[in-house]
């Protein structure tokens, strides 16, 4: 079936399935596929272009460990990853928000580019008083700071179970999704 014959919905149901992942197995992730996911979010649209933010790529299971550790219970998915990719973001007096929404869209691209590499990955948060640890462990320059790391691996049997049942996991479709003015259908 080519895409010309395929429905609006088919050729978007791919992104549907992209999930997060917090349990992963002890299984490598391939250094090729580190770096396609890199550059996946390397791409990701910025405001003014700016792309404020580095990614610093993380396979040492000690360090994964350590940045697990580090700010519990939000990197709790670290503690099984098998790989990981820190989102340094700049510091910069206003860019604040802008920032945050360009380190978001690259967080989920990369969710995106690991679910479409057959691998599993989860958004860390790293709370603002764990960020000096974080950026410590990572070397980071003093002008930048780590807020999202994206936990990347092979997820276990139990991670790949369903949270919800069939058809719970999302508000029905007329509760969120309206025309022309809020509240209609």
């Amino acid at each position: 079936m080519n895409d010309e014959s395929r429905s609006p919905a088919d050729l978007v149901r791919p992104l549907l399935r992209v999930r997060q992942f917090r349990e992963f197995t002890d299984a490598p992730v391939d250094e090729e596929v580190l770096d396609a996911i890199a550059d996946a979010a390397r791409w990701s649209g910025s405001s003014r272009n700016d792309q404020p933010w580095r990614f610093v790529i993380v396979r040492e299971v000690e360090m994964l460990r350590r940045l697990a550790e580090a700010g519990l219970p939000q990197t709790r998915a670290l503690a099984t990853a098998t790989a990981a990719i820190a989102i340094a973001t700049v510091h910069k007096q206003g860019g604040a928000v802008s920032h945050a929404f360009d380190e978001g869209r690259a967080a989920e691209r990369m969710l995106v580019a690991a679910s479409f590499l057959g691998l599993g990955a989860g958004v860390v948060w790293v709370r603002a008083e764990a960020r000096p640890v974080v950026s410590e462990l990572l070397a980071l320059p003093e002008d930048r700071f780590v807020r999202t790391i994206i936990a990347i691996g092979h997820p276990t049997e139990s991670a790949r179970r369903p949270k919800s049942d069939h058809g719970q996991a999302r508000l029905p479709r007329i509760e969120t999704v309206f025309h022309e003015r809020f509240g209609e259908s």
